[in-house]
């Protein structure tokens, strides 16, 4: 005959347990919290949304760079929704705001809102063009996404190579252009693009002459 102490509790494999969750609590919801952010775009771009609001993020264009490029030549092809081609250099003149980005890109869903903001300021200024350049395999799903989103900057798509120095691969890469098409500002990951300073920059850069 059993005495008390030989029969199994079968609450100490359960309490055990609850006492492992409750001492490894922070490091199990960090786990979810990263696993979450690898593989749900809507909730990176959430959180990295949350950090631009620091300021830390905002875009500055630097008086030192001053448009000095390589003497390559910059300009590329791009095609509007109906599939019309142009080039770069057919927008001298004006200054030219250049962004490539996808919608599964986390960073791009999170500056996108600031891309909108600085592109509502400016839509209507003859001397700004707006290049947001979509790199999703699928077009669909671009056009998904700025539908639900109900974005209205226009989206291009590249229509042939594009330079090194525009362009690398990484997305979102953000490029700025004077009306001398020269590079006055390059910056690859995600930034604040709505910051007075920022928008002020622009403004500078659309009165000259």
């Amino acid at each position: 005959m059993l005495d008390n102490k030989d029969i199994p509790n079968k609450e100490e494999p359960l309490l055990s347990f609850w006492k492992s969750i409750k001492k490894n609590g922070f490091t199990i919801v960090m786990i979810i919290v990263i696993m979450v952010m690898l593989f749900v775009p809507d909730a990176k771009s959430f959180v990295l949304r949350q950090l631009m609001v620091t300021g830390l993020f905002n875009a500055s264009i630097e008086k030192e760079r001053g448009g000095e490029v390589s003497p390559v030549n910059t300009d590329f092809d791009f095609a509007d929704q109906n599939g019309v081609v142009r080039n770069t250099s057919s927008l001298r003149g004006k200054v030219v705001f250049i962004n490539f980005w996808a919608s599964w890109c986390p960073p791009c869903r999170a500056e996108f809102p600031s891309i909108e903001t600085l592109y509502t300021k400016f839509k209507d200024n003859p001397d700004v063009f707006f290049l947001t350049i979509n790199q999703d395999s699928d077009p669909a799903a671009a056009r998904s996404f700025l539908q639900k989103e109900k974005y209205t900057v226009p989206t291009f798509l590249t229509a042939g190579d594009v330079p090194q120095e525009i362009y690398k691969g990484t997305l979102p890469t953000t490029v700025v252009l004077n009306k001398n098409g020269k590079i006055i500002f390059h910056d690859t990951g995600f930034a604040n693009y709505a910051s007075d300073k920022f928008i002020q920059q622009i403004e500078q850069l659309s009165s000259q002459h």
